[in-house]
């Protein structure tokens, strides 16, 4: 039968491990919070470049659409006022509003 002191010194060893596994998922856990805060910035900063590479891509369809090949005015013109048409299309809808 185990005597009391025994007892004691078993109960204070499990306390200790309990203690120890604590500590260690404490650091476990700042560590992964430092890694998430690094991986929110990288995101963030991945996303401002997929919204630059967005702006440039469409400034660019738009710079191709009025591109002139091979001297055709009169259908870089009509091109053109098409945009211009539909520009006025969505200022008309959005001065509805």
């Amino acid at each position: 039968m185990p005597t009391d002191d025994n007892i004691i010194k078993h109960f204070t060893t499990r306390v200790r491990q309990l203690i120890l596994q604590y500590e260690n998922c404490r650091k476990e856990n700042a560590e992964l919070a430092a890694k998430l805060v690094e991986c929110q910035r990288n995101v963030k900063g991945l996303e401002q470049q997929l919204e630059k590479v967005q702006r440039d891509y469409q400034a660019l369809k738009a710079t191709k659409m009025l591109v002139v090949a091979d001297g055709d005015v009169e259908a870089a013109k009509a091109r053109l006022a098409k945009l211009i048409r539909e520009v006025n299309k969505c200022i008309t809808l959005l001065s509805e509003k």
